[in-house]
């Protein structure tokens, strides 16, 4: 497929693409074909039936949107961007952001995303996520923050009110487990990974004031991380059954299933206990930010503009629109009204009528207010997935009992740590 090729326009004719005058500098007019990297998303397929549209508003341009699975995306994407550079326009996430953006392989996307797309109108805890060194590199098509559901019923019946704290989320966990009527407190995720038992982690190591680092000096053995490490430990005995080897797909699936009172996840996995065709319990569930003073998890993934492959301004001006487009208000409002809800990411319309019409006021009142104290919990580091993946491994031998001393395992961590950051310099 031919790369994107681009002709300058004046600035009239750049501003009959946009609506109004654009805040760069020297406008594109686009055509051929936009070459988009990406891993499999029911939003960008859904892209694929206004084809047109983006046509029309860009002056003749296409695309075309390769798919992989999550993996094999982030091995292609990190080859691609880094050796010949055939895509324009890449997906890149919360893991590889800090590598992508430090390796000079994407550009600050607001420097060519136009205003009138109006960036500020995504999720705060999203535009975290996407910013590293003080700079915008994508636009967000999926991420969150964690946000805590919990089955009405059960609080009901046991006379607990939602907890709003650590301490009342704890106590609520141990009242409400009841191992012989197959009801758990809580799930939550034990399988090795910096995306899955340290993602869950991390919400009480940076709650209880955990840092990664002193300056280049790793703090992993403080006393924050041992009462996490101590409290997250302690939580899995009132966790669902196959939690202490699972990840996110068993602690939702056992909360879908009806298994569990209260669980603290990603946001977009909300979308799941929602859904009347695969959960047991989506009308007898509510909602709440993560008790005090956990904070969320946050996570994006979105498009970037690749360097490689856009060698001019022009090329550059032209990607910033595919992605201002793709990710705009109107292609949200159409992904609403699909039903994916994973992948809403603006504020106007998580906080629309027709939002609070499909899902109900409080979700929408929930999600605000989690996105308040959605923080980048992780390491924002190109060495962050081999430090996450390490400790990973530490803490499912802790949860599994095949390991026992807590702070020998920090230990281990931070030395480990130290050959790390020595090693990059």
């Amino acid at each position: 497929m031919r790369a994107v090729k681009t002709l300058v326009s004046s600035i009239a004719i750049a501003c009959a693409f946009f609506g109004t005058a654009p805040s760069f500098a020297s406008a594109a007019q686009c055509s051929g074909t936009i070459r988009v990297l990406a891993q499999p998303r029911d939003g960008l397929t859904l892209l694929e039936q206004y084809k047109g549209e983006f046509s029309k508003l860009s002056g003749g341009a296409s695309f075309q949107i390769d798919y992989l699975n999550e993996n094999d995306r982030r091995a292609k994407t990190k080859a691609d961007a880094s050796t010949i550079g055939k895509y324009n326009v890449y997906y890149i996430d919360e893991a590889n952001v800090a590598l992508f953006a430090s390796s000079g392989w994407v550009v600050p996307l607001l420097d060519y995303y136009p205003k009138e797309y109006d960036y500020a109108d995504f999720d705060p805890g999203r535009q975290k996520i996407a910013t590293y060194d003080g700079k915008v590199w994508f636009a967000p098509v999926t991420g969150g923050g964690d946000l805590m559901i919990y089955r009405k019923d059960l609080l009901d019946a046991a006379g607990i009110q939602p907890p709003k704290t650590l301490d009342e989320y704890i106590a609520a966990v141990k009242k409400l487990n009841q191992p012989d009527k197959g009801i758990y407190g809580t799930a939550l995720r034990g399988q090795r990974g910096s995306g899955a038992n340290v993602w869950r982690w991390m919400p009480f190591f940076k709650g209880f004031g955990g840092q990664w680092f002193d300056g280049k000096t790793p703090t992993f053995d403080s006393d924050a991380a041992v009462k996490a490490t101590q409290t997250y430990l302690e939580l899995f005995k009132y966790s669902a059954p196959g939690s202490q080897t699972g990840s996110w797909d068993e602690a939702v699936g056992a909360f879908t299933s009806g298994q569990v009172a209260i669980l603290i996840e990603s946001t977009p996995l909300v979308g799941m206990a929602l859904d009347k065709k695969s959960s047991q319990v989506a009308d007898k569930i509510g909602y709440l930010p993560p008790p005090t003073p956990l904070t969320g998890g946050g996570y994006g993934h979105g498009l970037a503009i690749g360097t490689k492959a856009n060698k001019d301004e022009a090329s550059k001006q032209c990607a910033g629109l595919f992605i201002a487009w793709a990710t705009s208000k109107e292609n949200e409002e159409r992904r609403l009204d699909a039903g994916q809800f994973s992948e809403l990411n603006r504020t106007s319309i998580m906080t629309s009528k027709k939002f609070a019409d499909t899902y109900g006021p409080a979700l929408g009142q929930a999600l605000a207010d989690t996105g308040k104290v959605t923080a980048v919990n992780f390491w924002q580091s190109p060495q962050w997935p081999d430090l996450g993946d390490r400790w990973g491994i530490i803490l499912e031998e802790l949860i599994t009992g095949t390991r026992t001393d807590i702070k020998g395992g920090l230990d281990e961590l931070n030395d480990f740590a130290k050959d790390l950051v020595a090693r990059s310099q």
